[in-house]
């Protein structure tokens, strides 16, 4: 009995700092996404203001279309390559948030699952 108890006492301890864990995982996961989010929105600014400055000082409706069109090119690719870093920075955080979880339920299952008996060939 004494040793049940041993077992649970061990598993709150585990608990706590599985959750320390998951919970210091969620905060430097959503900092790095936060960073990462505001540096593409300061340089879509300035890579629209960029664009405002270039379509002033455009003298034919040839040139004013060529440098829109290179703009919604390069905002087209650079919001599609941030996508995909964003959606990679969100995955890597689900997975370091639930891995100390994830090794909590692993370790928690096999204290307290009875051992299988073998069974015998028939």
């Amino acid at each position: 009995m004494n040793q049940q108890f041993d077992a649970v006492q061990k598993l709150g301890k585990d608990s706590f700092d599985a959750t320390v864990k998951a919970v210091d995982a969620v905060t430097a996961g959503t900092k790095a996404i936060v960073v990462e989010t505001a540096d593409y929105t300061k340089k879509s600014f300035e890579q629209s203001a960029a664009t405002f400055e270039k379509l002033v000082g455009v003298k034919s409706l040839d040139k004013a279309i060529e440098v829109q069109t290179d703009y919604v090119k390069s905002a087209y690719e650079g919001f599609m390559a941030q996508s995909t870093k964003t959606r990679e920075l969100y995955a890597k955080l689900a997975q370091d948030s639930l891995a100390p979880i994830g090794a909590l339920y692993s370790a928690a299952q096999s204290t307290f699952t009875p051992a299988k008996s073998p069974t015998r060939a028939k």
